[in-house]
């Protein structure tokens, strides 16, 4: 099984998910994939080099297709995959997926802002991967404006996990996505954006999706 962890917005590679659900999968003999997708540089980081980076791992996939663990950011970007790649994606799982990330009227990048982002070129964003501040240019907002996962068609099974308490992605958008593809299967948490504390439940419910229980 080739399984794959798409870090969030502003994250890395070695997030505490990442590392959570490579400990688990490894004992089961599983190498989980984790794609750094700052690289090469956060400042011009953009959904479609995303997705760029993200066809190549792929294509170096196994013939059954790979499962995508995607949190926030890179849920969004797992649902775009599985729209986009059909034949190389198999299952999704997607923790606080952000479907409506950088769309007009999100909470998080009211209208002023996005033209403050305009009209200086970059914007400076808190890092956790780096622990510091990093300037993400405009183009990544331009850019995130071309890809639609909330309306993205897609067939592969889904299993969701969102927390009631997440004060980044809604949960009431995350319920009207899953609402209408028979093919998904949301779990509402009484957490926080992180879904930390949530790890040992979520895993318990990953392990069953994969088959993986012993």
């Amino acid at each position: 099984m080739t399984v794959y962890y798409l870090h969030g917005f502003a994250s890395g590679a070695k997030s505490t998910k990442g590392g959570y659900f490579g400990d688990r999968l490894l004992e089961r003999g599983i190498a989980l994939r984790c794609p750094d997708f700052n690289e090469p540089d956060f400042a011009t980081l953009t959904l479609t080099r995303m997705l760029d980076r993200l066809e190549s791992e792929l294509s170096r996939s196994t013939r059954e297709g790979a499962v995508l663990i995607g949190s926030s950011l890179g849920g969004t970007l797992a649902v775009l995959a599985a729209a986009k790649f059909p034949r190389q994606v198999k299952k999704l799982v997607l923790l606080a997926p952000a479907v409506m990330f950088a769309k007009p009227g999100h909470h998080l990048l009211p209208p002023e802002r996005v033209d403050d982002w305009r009209r200086r070129g970059a914007l400076p964003f808190f890092h956790y991967a780096y622990g510091e501040e990093r300037p993400l240019n405009y183009a990544f907002y331009e850019d995130s404006l071309r890809h639609d996962a909330f309306d993205a068609a897609f067939n592969q099974p889904a299993l969701v996990f969102q927390g009631l308490r997440d004060a980044s992605v809604d949960h009431g958008t995350v319920e009207q996505f899953a609402r209408t593809r028979p093919n998904v299967t949301l779990s509402l948490l009484d957490d926080d954006h992180q879904l930390i504390a949530s790890l040992p439940r979520i895993w318990d419910g990953v392990a069953d999706f994969l088959e993986l229980h012993e």
